[in-house]
C-alpha cells in the first residue's frame, strides 16, 4: 500500500479512469473556448513499419523494442501477376499493421502499465493483469479526452533549441510558464525529437524529462494528464532507465498513484512554432481491451 498523497478512493472504490474523472461536461466545455482561430495540428510521429526495409528506424524510438511492422495482404503487384479482381474492374489494397507502442510510436500508458507491490491504481489486484490483457485499468476504460492543452514549452524558456539530456524539469521551471487548472492536460515540451535527426547515438545516450518534484507540483494541480515529447515522460540515462529511486519514478508516481495517464512520443514542433500557451487537446485512444496502452493521433485545436 502506498503512504504519500495519492487519488486512490477519490472517484469511488472501483474507479479505473483516474483523473480523467475530472473532464466533466462543463470542464470540456469550457476548454473548448481555448481554440480562437481553428487551425488543427496533429502531435504524432509518423508509424512507419516494414519486414524488408529500414523504414521503421527512422522515427525516433528507445533500443531494443520491437518496431511497428507493416504488411500488405493484397496490393497492386498482386494484380498485376494475375490476381483476380473482386468485381468488373474492381481493386483493392488491404494491409495489416502490428504496433508495440511503448518506446516506439505516439501512446498513452493505461493505468495498469506499470505498478508497485501488489496493487494498480486504487488499490486493484495487480493478478488482474493476466497474459491476454489487464481485467482492471486497461486502456479501453480511458475514454475520449477532450481537454484545455497547457504547453511548457520548457527550452524556449530557457532561450534553448533543446534541453540537455541531462536535465529534469523543475517545478519552478513549470511554474514560471503557466499555473494549470483542474482537468488541464499538462504538455510538456523538451524538444528532445530534434536529437534524432542529428544522431541516433546522442538520442540513445540519455533523455531529458520531468523532475518528481515537477510531476508532483502537475499532480498537486490536478492535471487529468501529462503528455511529453521524450519517451518516458521522466528522464533516462544511457541504459534508458530511470535513475530516481521508486518513490520517485514518474511512472508510479503519476499514474499508479495518482491515476494520472501518460502520453508519451508527442511532436510538438509545430506547436512550439505557433507560440500558443493554451489549446483545445484532443486524443481518442483505441479501445484495445485489457492494453497497457494505446497508440495515439493527439490534435492541438488552436
Amino acid at each position: 500500500m502506498i503512504h504519500e498523497p495519492n487519488n486512490w478512493g477519490r472517484f469511488g472504490p472501483d474507479d479505473q479512469r483516474g483523473t480523467l474523472n475530472l473532464l466533466t461536461p462543463s470542464v470540456v466545455l469550457d476548454a473548448l473556448r481555448s481554440a480562437t482561430t481553428g487551425e488543427v495540428l496533429n502531435l504524432a510521429l509518423p508509424i512507419r513499419g516494414a519486414t524488408s526495409s529500414p523504414a521503421p528506424a527512422t522515427v525516433a524510438h528507445l533500443p531494443g523494442r520491437p518496431l511497428p511492422q507493416h504488411f500488405m495482404s493484397v496490393d497492386g503487384g498482386d494484380y498485376a501477376a494475375g490476381a483476380r479482381p473482386i468485381g468488373p474492374g474492381l481493386r483493392v489494397a488491404d494491409d495489416a499493421l502490428l504496433v508495440s507502442h511503448h518506446g516506439t510510436t505516439t501512446h498513452m500508458d493505461a493505468l495498469c502499465h506499470m505498478w508497485s507491490g501488489d496493487e494498480l491504481y486504487n488499490g486493484h489486484p495487480a493478478a488482474r493483469v493476466r497474459s491476454y490483457g489487464a481485467t482492471r485499468c486497461g486502456i479501453e476504460h480511458a475514454g475520449g479526452v477532450v481537454a484545455r492543452g497547457v504547453l511548457y514549452d520548457v527550452p524556449r524558456h530557457l532561450g534553448l533549441g533543446h534541453l540537455p539530456a541531462e536535465h529534469r524539469v523543475s517545478a519552478a521551471e513549470l511554474a514560471a510558464i503557466a499555473t494549470p487548472r483542474p482537468g488541464d492536460v499538462a504538455v510538456v515540451r523538451t524538444g528532445w525529437p530534434l536529437v534524432w535527426e542529428r544522431s541516433r547515438e546522442e538520442y540513445w545516450s540519455g533523455q531529458p524529462g520531468l523532475s518528481a518534484e515537477a510531476g508532483r507540483w502537475l499532480a498537486g494541480h490536478d492535471v487529468a494528464a501529462v503528455a511529453c515529447d521524450n519517451a518516458a515522460v521522466g528522464g533516462l540515462d544511457g541504459r534508458g532507465m530511470s535513475q530516481e529511486p521508486v518513490e520517485d519514478d514518474l511512472h508510479l508516481l503519476l499514474l499508479h498513484r495518482h491515476g494520472i495517464h501518460l502520453i508519451e512520443m508527442v511532436w510538438l514542433e509545430e506547436l512550439a512554432a505557433r507560440e500558443r500557451t493554451e489549446f483545445v487537446f484532443v486524443a481518442a485512444p483505441l479501445r484495445i481491451e485489457g492494453g497497457t496502452g494505446s497508440p495515439l493521433s493527439p490534435l492541438a485545436i488552436l
